[in-house]
């Protein structure tokens, strides 16, 4: 529970739909996390909130410590992603590795059988019967996969509010894991949501949310990470396609493909970041036309109706969280990557996002953008 609205209501739902419930906050951050932003993340007064929220409804909660596991699996690697010239998802590693992975071990320590979350998304069950009689949108879409989805397999999609859906940050979930997720708020929009949290009298129905990295909550990932002492300045060269050096930076970590504002240089016409050298320390800029692309590798691919890909598949892939999608063939390329085939091509497709392939409302699968 993380002190707004979402967990609140999903708490509140879980009560009337008769499961024992229990709250949980991870401390995620070492400190108070006070410096960063009083209410969010695992700050006092997010954890007011929360406490507040399960003393409303009458259930136990805890706070628990998972700064450790935050450190290593999350922070280190938002660090080391942003010194090998890639743009890191946090929130992806931080719910596969966290709420997915240390929170189901603490729910075995209490007994609970499932982990429900705020998030925007939904979970099924393949069930035989629903493959034999193909009765649904959702079946005719399984049966037309490369490799058909077994019974007993878990699905994720979509949220019902498309405008929140949150199955993206999703996709790297095991099956393991998504046998003991809940999503009630899967089929709600967000004004259902504070609806539920109005009937309950709970103090965060009105919350304002939050966009931003809990971590990071004024966006500036440089400062960030320079304040953690995880990156120091280092003076590069900034170069055009052709070698040609232009200027000069102070790490390639306080870039990002597709960047214009910042550069320090002075050009006829714009020039945007669209290649982050780091075996070479340089920054390569370009014109507005060298951050199209229609094909790109995924690695690290996890398959959600299929433990593996074995033949292409036409999917929407969305190249970041707030993409629309676009249309693209996925072919298998062996040792847990694909090549993707856009058929349009895409503006600053960024190393270290997450690409994920959807069939309308199923999540069919996704990879991490590797680096050219």
């Amino acid at each position: 529970m993380s002190g707004g609205v979402d967990s609140s209501a999903t708490a509140a739902l879980l009560l009337e739909q008769g499961y024992d419930v229990v709250g949980i906050t991870l401390k995620l951050w070492p400190q108070d996390c006070v410096s960063r932003a009083e209410d969010k993340c695992c700050g006092p007064q997010a954890v007011a909130d929360a406490r507040a929220v399960c003393h409303k409804l009458g259930i136990p909660y805890y706070l628990i410590d998972e700064s450790a596991d935050f450190q290593k699996h999350v922070i280190q690697y938002f660090a080391d992603e942003y010194r090998a010239g890639r743009t890191p998802n946090p929130c992806v590693m931080c719910n596969q590795n966290l709420k997915f992975g240390r929170l189901i071990a603490r729910a075995d320590q209490l007994g609970a059988e499932f982990i429900a979350t705020g998030h925007f998304a939904r979970v099924e069950k393949v069930c035989s019967s629903r493959r034999e009689e193909a009765h649904s949108d959702s079946d005719e879409r399984i049966q037309s996969l490369p490799t058909p989805a077994a019974t007993g397999r878990y699905l994720l999609k979509r949220g019902r509010d498309l405008r929140k859906d949150q199955s993206y940050f999703l996709f790297s979930l095991r099956q393991d894991q998504l046998a003991r997720a809940m999503f009630p708020l899967g089929e709600k929009t967000k004004s259902d949501t504070r609806e539920v949290a109005r009937q309950c009298n709970l103090k965060t129905a009105d919350k304002e949310e939050s966009m931003e990295i809990c971590f990071v909550p004024d966006n500036n990932y440089g400062g960030f990470l320079q304040q953690a002492n995880l990156v120091q300045k280092h003076r590069g060269e900034i170069v055009d396609s052709h070698g040609q050096v232009l200027g000069h930076h102070d790490g390639i970590e306080f870039y990002t493909i597709g960047q214009r504002k910042g550069l320090g240089l002075s050009s006829p016409k714009p020039l945007y970041v669209i290649e982050l050298d780091a075996r070479n320390n340089r920054v390569v800029v370009g014109d507005d036309s060298a951050l199209d692309r229609d094909e790109f590798t995924v690695d690290r691919c996890n398959w959600i109706p299929f433990g593996a890909l074995v033949a292409p598949i036409e999917v929407t892939a969305k190249i970041r969280y707030n993409h629309p999608g676009t249309p693209a063939t996925v072919t298998p390329s062996g040792n847990g990557a694909a090549k993707v085939k856009l058929h349009t091509p895409q503006r600053a497709i960024t190393p270290g996002q997450a690409a994920v392939f959807y069939q309308d409302d199923l999540v069919v699968g996704g990879g991490w953008i590797a680096t050219r």
